[in-house]
């Protein structure tokens, strides 16, 4: 869908995927300048005309998210200056979105911060995928377009054929997406209860369902350390459960995250390219493209069309 008024450009956090969702669009990537001063200050220059034009700024808040985060504001300040028509942000991991409520005095919902000052800075509308909490949607004030990637990991996990499959959930928090897949997969559900001592740190205290002699199937929004996911499986080992699928949609992978899950109890990780995933990873880990579905999705707003048409399990 070639269009003069349709520009594509990416931030520096994920380059491959706004590669791959500009050869779906068939559109070429734009080109602009991002380089830094010697203090560190983010620069942006577009390379081409943007007046009248919608532009779409591919941007993952991966690792370092600060940093990303102000280079997206200095993108968007620039697109701004130079007169496009429309700011649209593609972020397929939206950042702080585990900071969503206060779960202590005197703490930030820092996911409304961010909320705040992407509206403020000028963007029109924002596209991501499988937020930590769905109700940050309502932090904004623009359009936003909440995309899934449910579809994509049930459709890869039916082709595995598994044997004796129950899908957990994790902590109550993953219990309806959970509940989803089971149903799509026809597969038995169960619910693990954790309790937390500390920021990435769980502790596994009760599984609800019958886990035993089953192949597990765990999905989650996202995986940080993946401390609490190791914790899950061998909770589940240690109830008789066989080798456990791992499947999420945003790898953020802090720390030894990626040696950690190359654990010998964990069959596959399934994740997306949301975040782009380092080399010399083992073949423990399969990525899926989100491109297709966040190409579509930018299809549908500039030429018009129903976003839940993207999802064939009812959208997030």
């Amino acid at each position: 869908m070639y269009s003069n008024h349709l520009k594509i450009f990416s931030g520096s956090s994920n380059p491959k995927l706004a590669e791959k969702i500009s050869k779906e669009l068939n559109q070429p990537l734009g080109k602009v300048k991002l380089s830094r001063f010697k203090s560190g200050e983010h620069y942006c220059c577009y390379e081409e005309s943007i007046r009248n034009c919608d532009v779409f700024i591919v941007q993952t808040f991966s690792h370092p998210i600060n940093e990303h985060f102000v280079e997206l504001l200095v993108m968007m300040d620039a697109a701004k200056r130079a007169s496009a028509r429309t700011i649209n942000l593609v972020i397929p991991y939206y950042g702080y979105s585990r900071q969503e409520r206060k779960a202590a005095p005197r703490e930030p919902i820092s996911a409304k911060m961010l909320a705040d000052v992407l509206t403020t800075a000028g963007a029109d509308r924002v596209i991501t995928l499988d937020l930590h909490a769905p109700a940050i949607q309502g932090f904004f004030n623009i359009p936003v377009d909440h995309l899934t990637a449910l579809d994509l990991i049930s459709d890869y996990m039916r082709s595995k054929n598994i044997e004796n499959p129950v899908v957990v959930s994790p902590d109550v928090g993953r219990a309806a997406v959970s509940e989803n897949l089971a149903n799509i997969l026809n597969a038995p559900f169960a619910m693990m209860i954790k309790k937390r001592p500390e920021h990435n740190k769980a502790v596994i205290t009760h599984v609800i369902g019958d886990v035993e002699g089953k192949t597990p199937i765990i999905i989650e929004d996202l995986i940080d350390t993946g401390t609490t996911i190791v914790n899950v499986v061998e909770g589940l080992k240690e109830r008789g459960a066989n080798d456990v699928f791992i499947c999420a949609t945003h790898p953020v992978f802090s720390g030894p995250a990626i040696e950690r899950l190359d654990h010998p109890n964990i069959r596959e990780v399934v994740i997306t390219d949301s975040i782009a995933l380092p080399d010399g990873h083992s073949n423990r880990f399969h990525v899926l493209s989100v491109a297709p579905l966040l190409s579509n999705a930018i299809r549908i707003i500039t030429a018009g069309g129903s976003i839940s048409s993207l999802f064939k399990n009812g959208g997030v």
